[in-house]
């Protein structure tokens, strides 16, 4: 009886695993593959294994003498992608957590209103919420515009095209992702452990470190991975904001397979981005497997 309602359910599950192998798994077989042959003279590649792709992730050999050094422009790329990612990661929860804790303290019929406001930017295009926010930074914006006539400088602030542009952008697209986590943690929180510790002399700062960070701490902890995955991998922000100067590592993965006609490379980039996301979401599902063991 047992192995008839395995069997059943693996008939039943056969459609849904043969999607996912086909959307998901497929794909990143082949480029998987891609990584380990050889570029086609225009484009392309060309079955010929081997390991180049890989070795010039991280380093690069001399047209001239075969010497070997490392890829200093690739490891900028990386440690720009990761440290913007990061940046962007700690902006969104420092904004965030007051942002959640003042949804979540508001009376039970206008938390709605408030959190339709936090998710109407998903609503949007993403492009067109990375022009918007270029029309606020830009020399001639809002921002430059007003620190010109209330006189706090003389010229406008060059931000377009700077990392400072990016981290602003991506900050500004992906705070819902971190607001929506810490509001659904908050959410559950028991604020009779607050009046106990202050009943106790405890102060504000430990109040919050030994008491609200550690209970909504699953929160943080997701929020976190939802704005470091994208961030890692963001493309469109970096492009419109950074320029072609400022590249991250979505942006050099385009690059190989457009421009650099170099697909080998750019699947062995994709590869270790994805490496990168996959211990991302390790930590989480670690993190997520200890609070539910502590209760």
């Amino acid at each position: 009886m047992a192995q008839s309602r395995t069997r059943t359910a693996w008939l039943l599950s056969t459609p849904a695993l043969v999607v996912l192998f086909c959307a998901a798994a497929g794909p990143l077989m082949i480029v998987l593959v891609y990584s380990f042959l050889s570029p086609g003279e225009y484009s392309g590649v060309v079955w010929d294994p081997t390991l180049e792709a890989w070795f010039r992730v991280l380093f690069r050999r001399d047209i001239f003498d075969g010497t070997v050094s490392l890829a200093d422009a690739h490891l900028t790329i990386f440690w720009r992608s990761v440290k913007l990612s990061l940046l962007t990661t700690l902006i969104t929860f420092v904004i965030g957590l007051p942002t959640a804790w003042f949804i979540a303290t508001r009376p039970a019929r206008s938390r709605p209103l408030w959190l339709f406001l936090i998710t109407i930017p998903f609503w949007t295009n993403l492009l067109i919420r990375t022009f918007a926010i270029m029309q606020v930074i830009r020399n001639e914006g809002i921002l430059n515009t007003a620190l010109l006539k209330i006189g706090l400088i003389d010229s406008p602030i060059q931000l377009l095209n700077t990392d400072t542009a990016v981290l602003i952008g991506m900050a500004y697209v992906y705070l819902p992702l971190m607001v929506l986590p810490l509001f659904a943690a908050i959410d559950r929180f028991d604020f009779r452990l607050i009046e106990a510790a202050y009943d106790l002399y405890a102060s504000r700062w430990r109040v919050l470190r030994r008491i609200i960070l550690p209970i909504i701490r699953p929160g943080i902890v997701a929020g976190s991975i939802l704005v470091f995955v994208p961030s890692l991998g963001a493309y469109v922000t970096p492009r419109v904001l950074g320029g072609g100067r400022n590249m991250m590592l979505g942006n050099f993965i385009e690059l190989q397979f457009g421009q650099g006609r170099n697909w080998p490379l750019g699947a062995a980039l994709s590869m270790v981005l994805l490496v990168i996301v996959t211990l991302a979401l390790l930590v989480y599902v670690r993190a997520s497997s200890r609070d539910e063991e502590r209760g």
